[in-house]
């Protein structure tokens, strides 16, 4: 018997995958959250499965994901990275990547890494929203408009809070899972959890 899924998260195909092997599990590496990041300010005005689609571009283009080399990225290679066929050539998008690289690791050096200023946040747990429900999911709520608002305080750019909202959910500070999908139930038998109203 095939295992229930949210809805958006079946295409038998890439979507299913990110799905199944991503989506809500708890992050702590900070080389998986830059990647996340840089998806999410690319996915800005466009959407989640042409990032996916796109992500070994983005991985060859950047470094893969390499926050130290990207913040170094110096006018040749942003020449360099528009040219790639394939590539979302977005001067203003890939400019804010550098910038960010450049914050992000600001932050690293001010707590030791992201993920460590990032989870605080949650107190080291993965949120679960009573009022959540499969039909009923927010684009931002008050934790991202917090997180948002201190990293646009130290300057990064495309992180509002519905992107941060995003990010919160694909990283596993939020379970945001249809309460029938079997990853909801995952996830929770496996991480520290915190329910909340």
């Amino acid at each position: 018997m095939e295992e229930h899924r949210c809805g958006w998260g079946i295409d038998h195909g890439i979507v299913q995958a990110y799905h199944d092997q991503e989506w809500g599990i708890p992050v702590h590496e900070d080389k998986v959250h830059f990647e996340y990041l840089l998806m999410e300010v690319m996915q800005c005005g466009l959407n989640w499965t042409m990032m996916l689609k796109k992500r070994e571009i983005f991985r060859s283009c950047f470094d893969a994901f390499d926050f130290y080399k990207i913040a170094q990225y110096d006018q040749e290679k942003i020449d360099q990275i528009m040219q790639t066929e394939g590539m979302i050539h977005s001067i203003r998008k890939i400019t804010a990547i550098i910038q960010n690289a450049k914050l992000f690791l600001k932050i690293i050096e001010e707590y030791g890494s992201f993920d460590e200023f990032l989870w605080r946040h949650s107190g080291y747990k993965t949120i679960v929203y009573k009022s959540h429900t499969y039909n009923q999911l927010p684009d931002h709520n008050e934790l991202s408009d917090q997180i948002s608002k201190e990293l646009k305080k130290r300057g990064f750019k495309y992180l509002g809070s519905i992107t941060i909202y995003s990010h919160l959910q694909a990283c596993g500070m939020i379970n945001d899972h249809d309460r029938d999908c079997y990853r909801y139930a995952y996830i929770n038998e496996h991480y520290p959890v915190e329910e909340r109203e």
